[in-house]
């Protein structure tokens, strides 16, 4: 198959869930129970059940079964028509048997998409009223097969409906998880920053400390000196000198409380 025939196809990764499926499977159990309490086929009944057994068996492997080539799923839907309509030519009274065309008219809606969906749709329907037609005669077979006709249109429709909503919905949970991962990451990497920053700033701090620490100790050392030297030398010029130590000793504690206040905070972060 080449690659615009595989864009028409749909391999629906969803599924229908417990509601669709039993309603698929009582559309043919109907068929079934119709087939057995219908006198008039009772000499025939083993190949219907035969068939219609084969039928079911057909459909639920197509059901479960996932990435079927586009080539398979085309016989596929022809051998299915091919089983109904050699029915329906077996004993063209029992029109019931329509009703599978149904089932494989919601089948097409989930396995093909665009115009190929609705070529097969469309030509369930023709089988649908134009064998009954056929074997019964125009107006009886229409008459026969409006109803039919009219669930190969409406219960498609509402599945490609349900299908939209259920990838549109799909896609919407997968956009709000990758916003909340990516939101996840923003938070990560926000706080990466501010502890980067505050980083930066105990550094610029620690920095600032030593150089501060260091200029004030230098001063005073050269100050106790002078002092210590002018107390052999020149003793009234002392107290000037041990008023300058204390001032400087004042102002390092000063520079230093003042820069231990400012880093104690960004510790905390």
């Amino acid at each position: 198959m080449n690659r615009p025939q595989q864009a028409e196809l749909i391999q629906p990764p969803i599924r229908l869930g417990r509601i669709g499926y039993l309603a698929i499977y009582l559309v043919f159990a109907a068929v079934l129970a119709r087939t057995l309490t219908v006198e008039s086929i009772r000499p025939l009944l083993p190949i219907y059940l035969v068939v219609e057994l084969l039928f079911l068996i057909l459909y639920s492997l197509v059901i479960f079964l996932k990435d079927l080539p586009g080539w398979v799923l085309h016989l596929y839907f022809a051998l299915q028509s091919a089983l109904i309509l050699w029915l329906l030519s077996i004993y063209p009274e029992f029109d019931f048997l329509i009703l599978l065309y149904l089932l494989l008219s919601a089948q097409a809606s989930l396995v093909f998409g665009g115009w190929m969906r609705w070529t097969w749709i469309g030509f369930f329907i023709l089988l649908s009223g134009g064998s009954l037609m056929f074997f019964l005669g125009v107006l009886r077979g229409l008459s026969l097969s409006l109803t039919t006709i009219a669930g190969e249109l409406v219960i498609p429709a509402y599945m490609i409906v349900y299908y939209e909503n259920e990838i549109a919905r799909r896609q919407s949970q997968a956009l709000l998880s990758e916003l909340q991962e990516t939101n996840q990451r923003l938070q990560l990497y926000a706080y990466q920053v501010e502890d980067l920053v505050a980083l930066q700033e105990r550094n610029r701090l620690a920095r600032q400390l030593h150089d501060t620490v260091s200029q004030f100790v230098f001063s005073i050392l050269l100050t106790t000196r002078s002092a210590q030297v002018l107390l052999e030398t020149d003793p009234v010029r002392l107290p000037d000198q041990l008023e300058r130590l204390q001032a400087l000793t004042n102002e390092a504690l000063a520079q230093l409380r003042s820069l231990i206040s400012r880093l104690r905070p960004s510790e905390k972060s």
